[in-house]
This record gives structure tokens, C-alpha cells and sequence, in this order.
């Protein structure tokens, strides 16, 4: 039994020095008023959003309300974070200051229409009964319109739902969503959605969800390539198009993308993808509803979800900037004017550290223990655990970039690989050494928290390494675990 309180961790501080941290530079740009924003466009299309969320920036060019809010750990006291001007980006700096010297959660995530329609942290459901955790607020720093903002960095085990909801359509009516994600944080487990979902966290047959998929998870063979794919979430499926197959599907892996479907309800549904940088979008599909039963026509039930599926299923990873949801069916002309807005925004990352080929202790934070290969051990299967700093090879880590913001972890002394044992999925899963074998079970991706210190998330399951039960002794075991916002899963870097 885990006895951990998410934001009550004890904030002991590392015994290790600070060396390197993150260095994130933003454009300086006066703070000014979008004239038009995506809600907008589709408002003037005649098919107004329902639901309107962002933790970057305004949707519509009026908005002047808060984007989303942060609870600290240190006194569980809360913030909502709003924007710099009417129709603007997000004050970064007021989460800053809000969070200095401590970390926070984002617990609730503003509906920017009338309807309010916020999104807070998921409950269990029938994939997994446990309750979700909100995302940690500092993990995901970027730049929008020239000015730090934050993103929305779903692990494992994180979540966000509405379930009594207004506006959002249910049955056979006709309803469009898009959501702005990132091409380069992905798996293949269900499923990070964003869209509409079962009212009571269940999986309760064909055609009760439409959500947007955005990952590498093939439902229907065969599947083409590797490229994570904008996929319908229709429930019991994720559909490339037509019955879930679609080779001509062939997904988008730039650093920000577009992510757009949209369904009547009886008939037809639309896939489509862009690079959110910069150019138009790409129609994916654009045909007949699934043939099997229940999917024409539609029984939509309007809940809203994201980074779960349907009945919290919470296996998936993802990245969320902004996303909406519509009555009515858009048309292609409208929803390439939101894709030339979505550009506008310049959208872009700055990640900064780790230095690659550069070499550093890791110390746990809640125990003030470093990451060690047990006996410094050079075999296969070496377990790790935490030990006291002994200033030797054995508890030094060397991070190689194989991707954006993608690292392998070699132990200087044994020179291989830190390994999910067995790629591992279930909570609690060890890691080990292990020579190269070039898999995601052996990828890492070095995640924020702020205040110099640092989430490790592999690659192939979401989970983070942890110090398992926050235990403080020697040779307290590391593993994976669904991320818990405490200090016990946050590492600093020295040398």
C-alpha cells in the first residue's frame, strides 16, 4: 500500500549541489489583443464552440477570464492563472510566482465560452477505478505568440473530465472538435483523447463516445507507418477512417500539431491533421460512418474527457496546448481559417537540458538518496536502487539525445542501458541495466517541475521513476510508477 499525499510530500531538500538547470528563453513581444480567435471563426460559420480550452491562450478575441488553475503542494492553496491582455496569451509569470520555491498541479482547466464547461481531474472508471492525477503545472514550457506559456503534459495516470456538461452534443447531433497536441509525445496505450465521452466514466457500447485520438495505438490492422496518427475515438475503436482501417492515414509527427475530426451524427465523419506551425490541413478521411452496429447513426452522451478514454482508461501520454468543441458540421473552408489562426499563435520549444552526452547524479529529492547501480553491478539485469553519494562511476548517468526531448540513460561504470524491466506497463515495475536494445522501454524524457528539478517518464509506458514508498534507506528500491505530484518522483542533476 502506497501511503503518499500528492501535495503534503515533505519538500526535503536534495543533499546533492544544483549544477545545470533549464534554460528557457521567450521573445519579449508587447502583450496585445488577438482581433479574432478559433471560437471566432467558427462562430461565424455558424457553428459555435460548446467548449473552449486552453492553458496557452484566448480562443475567442474577447476572452479576458482565467485559463486554468494551480494548486500548490506545500499548502494545497490555489490560483487561477488568466492572461496578459483581453484575447491575449497566458501570465506565465504569475504561475511562477505563484509556484516559486514549491511545485504545483493543474487542477482545473477553464471553459472559455459561456457554457462553462471546465475540465478538473478525472475520477475512476470502469478501466481503472483509481482516481487521476492533474498534470504537473511546470512540465511543459513553451513559447505562443513570443511569450512563455504552459502546455498540458499528460503521463500515465493523468486525467481531466466533465460529466455533467451544457451544450455539448448528445445522441445523433452533429458536433466538430480540434485540439493542438505535440507530434513528439506519444505511446501506443489507450488513450489520449479530448472530445466527448460517456456520462458515467463507462464503457457503454458503439457509438457513445467521439473524441480525438492522437497516438500509435492500431485498433484496426493494418495500420501504415510509425507516424503517431489523428484517429476518431468512437468508442470500442479508434478509427483512421471508414470501418477503422485506413492506410491512407498516415499520421503527422511535427512538433506541433493539429488534430481535427468532426461527425454528424448519422452519416459522415472527417479526419484531419496539420502542422500547427505552419500550412494547411491534411483531410485524412472524409466519408461514411462505421458500418458495424451502432455507430449509425450516433449516440453521443456529452461528457468531455482528456488524456483519458471513455471509462478512464489512463495508459496514454500526451501533450494539450488548446482545443474546442462545436454544434453543428463545419465546414472545410471555416475549419481552414481556425487552421491559419492555430499557425499564427508560432507555437515553438526551446528544451535545453539535458546537455547531451553529458554526464550527472541523479538525487531523489523526497530521500536525498542518488541513483545506483546495486553493487556496481556491469551484467544484464543489474537492479538500481538509491544509496548514499559515494562519488563513484556506478551512481553516474550519461544522457544521449535520441530525439526531441527523447534520452537514453547509460551507466558510466557498466555502460548500459537504464531498462523498464520486461517494457513493463503494470504499476511498479523495476528497472534494471540492460545492453542497447534501441526500444522505448529504454528511452526517457527528462520533464520540468520546476525549481532545478526534474520527472523521468519512459517512453513505452508513461510511468515515472520513483522512489518506491518514498522510502529514505539505502537500497530503497527505483520503479515506475503512475505520476503522484510528490516530491518522491522529482530528481535534481549534479555532477
Amino acid at each position: 500500500m502506497r501511503l503518499r499525499s500528492p501535495w503534503r510530500a515533505a519538500l526535503a531538500v536534495g543533499a546533492t549541489v544544483l549544477v545545470a538547470a533549464a534554460t528557457f528563453f521567450a521573445v519579449t513581444v508587447p502583450a496585445s489583443a488577438a482581433t479574432t480567435g478559433p471560437c471566432d471563426i467558427y462562430s461565424s460559420g455558424g457553428t459555435p464552440c460548446v467548449a473552449a480550452h486552453s492553458t496557452t491562450r484566448a480562443l475567442f478575441g474577447t476572452y479576458n477570464g482565467s485559463l486554468y488553475q494551480v494548486r500548490r503542494w506545500s499548502d494545497g492553496a490555489t490560483s487561477n492563472i488568466g492572461l496578459l491582455a483581453a484575447g491575449g496569451y497566458a501570465n506565465a509569470a504569475a504561475q511562477d510566482s505563484f509556484c516559486a520555491g514549491t511545485y504545483c498541479t493543474i487542477v482545473r482547466i477553464y471553459d472559455q465560452t459561456s457554457r462553462h464547461n471546465d475540465l478538473t481531474i478525472a475520477p475512476g472508471g470502469g478501466a481503472n477505478p483509481t482516481a487521476d492525477q492533474g498534470a504537473n503545472a511546470a512540465a511543459l514550457p513553451i513559447t505562443a505568440g513570443g511569450h512563455k506559456v504552459y502546455g498540458v503534459y499528460i503521463s500515465a495516470g493523468n486525467g481531466y473530465r466533465n460529466n455533467a456538461t451544457n451544450g455539448i452534443a448528445t445522441g445523433s447531433a452533429p458536433e466538430s472538435m480540434y485540439m493542438v497536441t505535440e507530434g513528439t509525445h506519444y505511446n501506443d496505450r489507450c488513450c489520449f483523447d479530448y472530445g466527448n465521452a460517456e456520462t458515467n466514466n463507462l464503457d457503454t457500447g458503439n457509438g457513445d463516445m467521439d473524441a480525438i485520438y492522437f497516438g500509435t495505438l492500431c485498433w484496426f490492422s493494418p495500420c501504415s507507418g510509425s507516424n503517431p496518427k489523428v484517429m476518431a475515438d468512437l468508442e470500442n475503436g479508434l478509427f483512421a477512417g471508414g470501418n477503422g482501417s485506413n492506410t491512407a492515414n498516415t499520421g503527422r509527427n511535427s512538433a506541433f500539431v493539429t488534430a481535427m475530426t468532426k461527425n454528424n451524427g448519422t452519416s459522415t465523419y472527417a479526419i484531419k491533421d496539420g502542422n500547427a506551425q505552419s500550412g494547411g490541413l491534411a483531410t485524412r478521411y472524409d466519408g461514411g460512418l462505421p458500418t458495424q452496429s451502432g455507430y449509425k447513426p450516433m449516440t453521443k452522451q456529452g461528457a468531455i474527457i482528456l488524456g483519458i478514454g471513455g471509462d478512464n482508461s489512463n495508459g496514454s501520454v500526451g501533450s494539450f496546448f488548446e482545443g474546442v468543441m462545436t454544434t453543428g458540421y463545419p465546414s472545410d473552408a471555416t475549419e481552414n481559417s481556425v487552421q491559419s489562426n492555430i499557425v499564427s499563435v508560432g507555437y515553438a520549444k526551446n528544451v535545453t537540458f539535458p546537455a547531451n552526452g553529458g554526464t550527472y547524479r541523479l538525487t531523489n529529492l523526497a530521500s536525498g538518496k542518488v541513483l545506483d547501480a546495486v553493487n556496481c553491478g556491469t551484467a544484464n539485469g543489474t537492479a538500481i536502487q538509491q544509496w548514499n553519494n559515494l562519488g563513484n562511476s556506478c551512481q553516474q548517468w550519461r544522457f544521449n539525445s535520441v530525439g526531441a526531448n527523447k534520452w537514453t540513460i547509460t551507466n558510466v561504470n557498466a555502460n548500459k542501458t537504464l531498462d523498464a524491466v520486461n517494457c513493463g506497463l503494470a504499476l511498479g515495475t523495476a528497472v534494471n541495466l540492460w545492453q542497447s536494445l534501441g526500444n522505448l522501454c529504454q528511452q526517457w524524457a527528462v520533464i520540468p517541475a520546476g525549481n532545478g528539478r526534474y520527472e523521468l517518464v519512459v517512453e513505452n509506458s508513461g510511468m515515472v521513476l520513483d522512489n518506491q514508498n518514498c522510502g529514505t534507506a539505502n537500497g530503497t528500491k527505483a520503479q515506475l510508477w503512475m505520476w503522484l505530484n510528490n516530491t518522491c518522483q522529482l530528481w535534481s542533476f549534479s555532477s
